[in-house]
């Protein structure tokens, strides 16, 4: 009994708050946090050994992709499904175009050849001439050589030079427009770009047949030189940048 605690006159034993109902709240275990504490969810471990799920490492945005690159012999859809074009594919497209578009016009030209050689026999008639006349000679001699250039000849020159010239054009725009000419698509060879494996367009394919002419020079080395080159190039697809692949 304690008579000094003036808020306990009788000395009672002072008694554990209870709940709302009379209930004691329970008393927390030892180890586990008590009520109205924070819970923390456990941590479940997976069945046996843990395992690390791999996530892929993805490189940052605008780094190089690794992987092959552009245009490389092999790689389908990239311009070169079966590599660079042999020399012997590319020399018998040339002459295939060239037996396509030059064959009229060397028939036309044979013909304006035979009317001017038959025109060329013609001699001058000088028997009207008195003797030591030489301004009557002189003109006998330019009425043949008048009559030795006939018209019919030039014009069918004229005419093979002609088709020889829209014939060239055509495999220059079937070249840009499909990287094949008729005579490339049969011999299964393409014209492409280096860089993207795409067909040129008109305008560098002219400028790649200008180019061409850069192969006859040095005794025609530049049309020889896709024998040892690595990427069987000429002189022209080296300034203009271009390969030729095979298709088939």
């Amino acid at each position: 009994m304690s008579f000094g605690d003036p808020n306990n006159p009788y000395g009672q034993q002072p008694q554990a708050p209870q709940g709302p109902y009379g209930q004691q709240p329970p008393v927390p275990q030892q180890g586990q946090p008590g009520y109205g504490y924070p819970q923390q969810a456990p941590q479940q471990q997976p069945y046996g050994y843990p395992q690390q799920q791999a996530v892929p490492q993805q490189q940052g945005y605008g780094y190089p992709q690794q992987g092959a690159p552009y245009g490389q012999p092999g790689m389908p859809g990239m311009g070169m499904p079966l590599g660079y074009a042999s020399w012997g594919a590319r020399a018998g497209a040339l002459l295939l175009d060239g037996l396509i578009i030059g064959a009229l016009p060397t028939i036309l030209y044979i013909i304006g050849a035979v009317m001017a050689a038959s025109s060329a026999s013609t001699t001058p008639d000088t028997s009207s001439c008195p003797p030591g006349d030489v301004q009557c000679i002189s003109d006998a001699y330019n009425t043949a050589a008048e009559s030795a250039t006939p018209v019919g000849a030039l014009i069918v020159m004229a005419l093979a030079w002609l088709i020889m010239l829209g014939g060239t054009f055509f495999l220059m725009a079937k070249e840009g427009s499909t990287g094949q000419t008729p005579g490339k698509k049969a011999l299964g060879v393409k014209v492409v770009k280096e860089s993207t494996g795409q067909p040129l367009g008109f305008g560098m394919t002219f400028v790649r047949y200008l180019c061409r002419y850069l192969n006859g020079l040095l005794c025609g080395i530049g049309w020889l030189w896709p024998l040892w080159d690595d990427k069987n190039q000429t002189f022209a697809d080296k300034m203009v940048a271009t390969v030729v692949v095979a298709t088939k």
